[in-house]
């Protein structure tokens, strides 16, 4: 997915959730952060972010805060690129673990959940939830960043359609370049690292995909290994 115009700025602070204080070209500026999660190990002072401009004149903010600088590299925080980059993906055959699709659609509802992708293709009907991941250890990428109730509900939701005939999928787009691995963040959440555990033995395809960032653009990358336990 590309982005429009792009900024570079410098953060000088967080303010809330949703609003950051940042300075561009010399002026202080509150812009307003495409992801309210905690996003501790990134959002540091005086670290380097990307902004879009809008070109909305009813907006409150010009701004928004997409990416952060670290070690040297860009990470995407824009918590609805992943929907996007993995919707592209998959209409586009690049979701090698599915292959090529005859139908797809964004934001489907099944049972009490809202899953993000439906796919059709040959036989096959399929749902895929997409999970983004900005949180890194030790070459790891880790999902959450903080305890998700409702994301373990769409997990088990997941499984639950799975056991009705359909295919289902959590894709994990690790909004980064760099990881080895990816793995479920069992000291934030143990219940969401149980839930993608027991989805996975009940026929839930687990997958984890790096990405290709810039500036202005976000691209599904390669396929990571997952360690579910």
């Amino acid at each position: 997915m590309k982005y429009g115009t792009i900024v570079h700025g410098r953060l000088i602070r967080r303010v809330n959730r949703f609003i950051a204080e940042v300075e561009i070209n010399g002026i202080m500026e509150l812009v307003h952060i495409k992801n309210t999660g905690r996003l501790k190990e990134l959002l540091q002072p005086f670290v380097e972010v990307l902004l879009e401009v809008s070109d909305n004149p009813n907006r409150k903010t010009r701004f928004s805060l997409i990416a952060v600088k670290k070690k040297g590299d860009w990470v995407n925080v824009d918590s609805q690129a992943p929907n996007m980059v993995a919707f592209e993906a998959l209409t586009s055959g690049n979701l090698q673990e599915i292959g090529p699709v005859s139908f797809a659609k964004r934001e489907v509802t099944y049972g009490d959940s809202r899953f993000d992708l439906y796919y059709e293709k040959d036989n096959e009907k399929g749902f895929i939830e997409v999970k983004g991941v900005t949180l890194e250890k030790d070459g790891f990428a880790l999902f959450p960043d903080a305890p998700t109730s409702r994301g373990t509900k769409h997990v088990l939701e997941l499984a639950k359609a799975v056991r009705a005939g359909f295919a289902g999928t959590i894709l994990f787009v690790v909004q980064m370049d760099g990881c080895h691995a990816f793995t479920p963040n069992r000291e934030m959440d143990a219940p969401f690292a149980d839930a993608i555990l027991l989805a996975a033995q009940q026929g839930v395809q687990i997958l984890a995909y790096d990405s290709i960032v810039t500036e202005d653009e976000l691209v599904l990358g390669n396929p990571l290994p997952v360690h579910l336990s």
